[in-house]
């Protein structure tokens, strides 16, 4: 195995990518693959909904960490694993972040492990991108357009849409940011918070 470069933005950071239930899930393979080879940490969180559409053993085998699927399960330790895992982390990301997710963080409901340990980070130290990707409808309901506008006053940062062909055979805005753009913010975010 070759080493990541030393100018990799990732190397040695610790990245929490939480999965929600939406087709986009198999671009996230992409992301967390591209991390762990750029040299960081990952830790993958999937909602019930999120292994649906992607196995955790699919994330395991990428990342080469355990999987966080259940907020009662202790997988590394018999500590209130949220909590630690959240002030370890140098960043974090949801990708897909779906209508549901984006309403379960606007609203501080906790009944997920990506909600929960997204709950105890510190947003102020640790950055916190958003993904987000629907149907087009949904991306434009007004409750979604309250909850993004909550959401960035809150401290999250959000990485698209993108606009164009949706697996519902739609054309246009909620479609997830490829790979390359969730990387690339993310990787700004963590040079921004080093400063």
């Amino acid at each position: 195995m070759t080493a990541a470069p030393a100018d990799s933005p990732f190397r040695d950071r610790r990245v929490l990518v939480g999965v929600t239930g939406g087709i986009a899930a198999y671009k996230t393979a992409m992301v967390v693959s591209r991390l762990a080879q750029a040299g960081a940490s990952v830790t993958v969180a999937m909602t019930p909904s999120a292994t649906r559409f992607v196995t955790p053993l699919t994330f395991q085998s990428l990342s080469a960490r355990p999987v966080y699927t259940d907020p009662w399960q202790h997988v590394e330790s018999q500590d209130p694993q949220h909590i630690s895992l959240a002030g370890s982390i140098d960043a974090a990301v949801v990708a897909p972040c779906t209508m549901d997710c984006m309403a379960r963080l606007a609203t501080g409901r906790t009944d997920d492990v990506v909600t929960l340990i997204l709950s105890a980070v510190d947003r102020a130290r640790t950055p916190v991108l958003l993904a987000p990707s629907m149907n087009s409808v949904m991306w434009s309901q007004p409750s979604t357009q309250r909850n993004l506008r909550t959401l960035v006053e809150d401290g999250f940062r959000i990485v698209g849409p993108g606009e164009g062909w949706q697996a519902c055979r739609h054309v246009g805005a909620g479609r997830m940011s490829e790979p390359e753009a969730i990387l690339a913010a993310l990787g700004a975010a963590l040079a921004q918070a080093r400063r």
